[in-house]
């Protein structure tokens, strides 16, 4: 082989690894943080689900009442946290205000034991919940549809 065929082999690979890089200028800019996971929506979503379903599926309070605490600690977190960009707005901030205040009032009526009480408060803070996360898949949707239309 040649200087000649080696300057276009090696030509050849760069472009050849320029192509086939994953990620591309559009996928890391700002505009498409939506297509990143929200961390503090997952750790929170795990300590729903634990809480909710053994209510949902056989009136099962008890893990709800012993995980209260906790539940309002990754509420207060969530709320806390910098926002993807997508949501850095004022709507989906009291949203966030609002599982956070929900959730600490959660873990105090928890100590009253009134079940009827307890049980309308899960199911509010699980309806909050489900609305972000449905905000949350829509935009992540909307992004993956813009980025194959592009």
């Amino acid at each position: 082989m040649n200087r000649y065929d080696v300057s276009i082999f090696a030509f050849l690979v760069l472009v050849f690894l320029t192509s086939c890089n994953p990620k591309s200028e559009k996928q890391n800019s700002p505009d498409n943080e939506v297509m990143v996971n929200w961390d503090e929506m997952d750790n929170f979503h795990l300590i729903m689900a634990e809480c909710f379903h053994p209510y949902k599926d056989s009136s099962n309070l008890e893990p709800a009442k012993r995980l209260a605490s906790e539940m309002a600690n990754r509420a207060d977190a969530w709320a806390a946290s910098t926002l993807p960009d997508v949501f850095e707005n004022d709507d989906m901030k009291a949203t966030l205000n609002t599982l956070k205040v929900s959730a600490a009032q959660f873990a105090e009526l928890v100590k009253s034991g009134d079940d009827e009480a307890i049980t309308m408060s899960l199911t509010k803070i699980h309806d909050i919940f489900h609305h972000i996360q449905e905000e949350w898949y829509h935009a992540k949707n909307e992004a993956h549809e813009e980025k194959h239309h592009d």
